[in-house]
């Protein structure tokens, strides 16, 4: 965000800006109430709407991608199983492969005539111990 903000506003830190975002102040509204938002719906339509933990996907990715599959009502067949398919798609879908992409080393993304941010930015490696 901070490429995103005024040049008149200073530079937050990602603790400050972490509790700030936390707190609902956030240019699109509150994150908590978004989710909350989203969740319920989950739990009424659960056809229409899935959920994807970052950590649990993390932990399981091929798990999850035949979750996603069968969501999207496209399971993998057993020959796409036992061919390594879920694995290619699990590699093709990891941040390491992304991040090395040309388009995300040198493109940018366009979010109005002023805001333009350079792709790699969307890509940062985590901090040892860091409390976010």
């Amino acid at each position: 965000m901070n490429r995103l903000r005024s040049k008149d506003l200073p530079i937050l830190t990602l603790d400050e800006a972490c509790e700030l975002f936390y707190d609902g102040v956030s240019e699109y509204g509150p994150f908590w109430d978004h989710l909350l938002g989203y969740w319920n719906a989950s739990v009424e339509a659960p056809d229409k709407i899935l959920i994807l933990k970052y950590e649990e996907v993390k932990r399981e990715p091929g798990v999850h991608v035949r979750r996603l599959a069968e969501f999207m009502g496209v399971p993998f067949s057993a020959g796409e199983e036992e061919g390594g398919l879920v694995g290619e798609i699990v590699e093709l879908c990891s941040f390491d492969k992304l991040r090395n992409l040309e388009v995300n080393k040198t493109g940018v993304s366009r979010f109005s005539e002023e805001i333009v941010v350079q792709n790699l930015g969307f890509f940062r490696k985590g901090e040892v111990g860091s409390r976010w």
